[in-house]
């Protein structure tokens, strides 16, 4: 298995999903292919709970990696689940057009490009 995707299922067990019990995990490479996990943090609120993906990217981010290539995202449905719209726009704007890939438990996958996955996002072009 491809390791990225072996890190999103590792950084899934990490998550605090004690109210939806839906556990998440993301894992992103940069263009170095160091990688940087994130799992989903919920808080009683809903509302303040953080996915994964943007775990993951502001995790990148904060250590000062700038340029991704690709990420994963575990989580344990039959039908494999896409990062959710926040997380695309957040994904958009720091990664742009990368590879997204998908895995569930059983280890089937799934690959995507974001510009398949948001495809007319919003982003800073817009502000000039």
């Amino acid at each position: 298995m491809d390791p990225l995707l072996e890190a999103a299922l590792s950084a899934r067990e990490h998550a605090h999903a004690p109210f939806s019990h839906f556990k998440v995990g993301a894992a992103l490479q940069d263009d170095a292919g160091r990688v940087y996990t994130g799992c989903n943090v919920e808080n009683a609120t809903y509302g303040l709970t953080v996915c994964a993906e943007r775990v993951a990217v502001f995790k990148a981010i904060s250590e000062g990696a700038r340029k991704f290539t690709r990420v994963a995202v575990a989580a344990d449905t039959g039908t494999l689940t896409p990062p959710c719209g926040a997380c695309r726009q957040i994904l958009w704007e720091f990664c742009g057009d990368i590879e997204v890939l998908l895995v569930n438990l059983e280890g089937r996958t799934e690959s995507f490009r974001m510009k398949d996955l948001f495809p007319r996002p919003f982003d800073a072009t817009f502000l000039d």
